[in-house]
């Protein structure tokens, strides 16, 4: 068993919403400094990104998981998390299929940068990815899961786009395993404020749009960096276990 600190939620320069500092390079410089060895790329809608983090942070000791940061129908934000970067592209089609065309507004919603490994420019993301796709909750937990991915609702106790304020309650027909909390909140507060989330794990991370915000809340004890262990060690199960450490900044 090793043991991974982690922050499954990290967005790039391709996420409308997300400071021009955070390239590839500086945000593998911030996990490391950190001490953080294990992150997933989460943009919102898009996955364009992903390959230069994996490269940027080649020959160092953080390992990167291909991921997206999907906005459903409902308007809910979920992470779906992959081993490889060819199951994230896969889901990707999907994406594209279900997101709107419309354009991006630069000025209201902000640049969304393609770059290199070295933080270069590449191009401009014309279609607005924040936006809501045609996909359902339970569509995209049927993709994720197809893929062999992890879906887990982000940040469910924030108004925006957080899955209990905006649904009230964690859909019965879809088999969810785990769920993400806010770094505004402490897992007990959380339980005690959401009575339905008592019963699953809950991951805490930075949903990191500035590099001061990849904090790596989440120490995994796994035998590896996948998808399955993250799983296993959420749920405590075989050995593996799970703890959120950094306490909330309120």
């Amino acid at each position: 068993m090793q043991l991974f600190v982690a922050d499954l939620h990290v967005h790039t320069v391709l996420s409308p919403c997300a400071d021009i500092e955070m390239i590839p390079p500086l945000i593998v410089q911030q996990a490391l400094e950190r001490q953080i060895n294990l992150i997933a790329i989460t943009d919102h809608n898009s996955t364009a990104n992903i390959q230069a983090v994996i490269e940027a942070a080649r020959g160092t000791d953080l390992h990167v998981l291909p991921g997206v940061e999907l906005q459903t129908v409902e308007e809910v934000h979920v992470l779906c998390i992959f081993d490889h970067l060819e199951q994230a592209n896969a889901f990707q089609c999907e994406i594209d299929a279900a997101l709107p065309g419309a354009e991006n507004n630069i000025e209201y919603f902000g640049e969304q940068f393609v770059v290199d490994a070295s933080g270069d420019f590449i191009r401009r993301e014309e279609r607005l990815l924040l936006n809501s796709t045609s996909l359902s909750l339970r569509e995209a937990w049927q993709h994720v899961s197809a893929l062999g991915g992890l879906l887990i609702p982000a940040h469910i106790n924030r108004k925006a786009f957080g899955l209990l304020p905006v649904l009230g309650f964690v859909p019965p027909d879809t088999p969810i395993e785990i769920l993400e909390i806010s770094t505004h909140i402490t897992p007990e507060t959380a339980r005690e404020r959401y009575a339905q989330v008592a019963a699953y794990p809950l991951l805490q991370n930075g949903d990191a749009h500035f590099l001061d915000d990849i904090k790596g809340p989440n120490r995994f004890t796994m035998e590896m960096p996948r998808v399955a262990e993250i799983r296993l060690a959420a749920l405590n199960q075989a050995g593996r276990a799970h703890q959120i450490v950094i306490a909330p900044q309120v």
